[in-house]
């Protein structure tokens, strides 16, 4: 019996944004993460660091370890450290990204211990839209507080260090007095997971040699109907958009991180043919691989 890969850890400031690889804070609009790691972010975790996913508009499924919850906005999600969560965001979804070291929550928690209700700070997911009285007031505060957020991290003023910190644990603050609204988790088939996860996994092992649909479906002993199922149900993508979904991903990285060209970038993600890899990632990110690069150099 093969053993069980690990769960990626991503650490956001090395794989998607180097300007901020040893901030507390990292901020971004959830468009632009989505741009870059596609509609399905697999299973994974973030060490050392909370995150939350604000959802304003759009759709998103979301499986905060082995629960499983398909919400509308306005919402969010809060990811504690080590927790493996999985999401799948719909084409229009967009909101806000926030990621801050642990030591800046475990500071702020130490400080106002009543923030949280138990021993642990568990996962959460909420829906904004039902909320009233308090909660509702609560919400339209922490989206303002967003919004602050997000300006302040494009206006490169004086003091922005400071007032991304204290603006990030103003976030946090509201979060915690909103987790209390936290939704119960939808009941999910256990092996529907199963399946779902470890397909994720052949994908991270495999998808530079470009296995095919029934390779894939052989090696987790299912059909390609029942694999094309499960992913359709989880994720609401095709199977072949999960695949294809991690080969642009590491395309977009190898485009803004490294100096290869487009031809380099081609044989080293496995397609034989530039002009095909052109095609193919026209064809998913709507620009050319050269296009892409120079239009994301003059946004960072």
């Amino acid at each position: 019996m093969k053993a069980r890969q690990p769960i990626p850890n991503i650490n956001i400031g090395q794989v998607y944004d180097q300007r901020y690889s040893d901030s507390e804070v990292h901020y971004d609009r959830l468009g632009n993460l989505a741009g870059f790691f596609g509609r399905n972010m697999p299973v994974h975790r973030h060490d050392r660091f909370f995150q939350v996913h604000y959802v304003k508009s759009g759709s998103v499924r979301v499986f905060l370890d082995d629960q499983q919850f398909h919400e509308a906005g306005p919402m969010f999600f809060l990811t504690p450290p080590t927790i493996p969560h999985a999401f799948v965001t719909e084409p229009d979804a967009d909101g806000h990204v926030l990621t801050l070291s642990q030591q800046l929550v475990w500071q702020l928690l130490q400080a106002e211990p009543g923030l949280v209700a138990g021993a642990h700070l568990a996962p959460a997911c909420v829906a904004l839209g039902p909320l009233q009285g308090q909660g509702a007031e609560e919400a339209r505060r922490l989206e303002q507080l967003l919004d602050l957020l997000g300006s302040e991290m494009g206006r490169g003023q004086v003091g922005q260090g400071t007032a991304v910190q204290d603006l990030a644990r103003l976030v946090m603050i509201s979060l915690l007095r909103l987790s209390t609204n936290a939704l119960p988790a939808n009941p999910a088939r256990h092996e529907d997971l199963q399946v779902f996860r470890r397909f994720n996994e052949l994908i991270e092992r495999h998808y530079l040699d470009h296995w095919t649909l029934p390779a894939y479906a052989a090696a987790l002993g299912v059909t390609e109907a029942r694999l094309n199922d499960v992913c359709r149900r989880i994720a609401n993508l095709p199977s072949k958009r999960l695949v294809f979904e991690r080969l642009m991903q590491e395309a977009r990285r190898l485009l803004l991180y490294t100096g290869g060209s487009a031809n380099a970038i081609c044989y080293q993600l496995g397609f034989k043919d530039p002009a095909y890899f052109s095609r193919f990632f026209q064809r998913h990110a709507g620009t050319t691989p050269g296009e892409y690069r120079l239009r994301q150099a003059g946004l960072r």
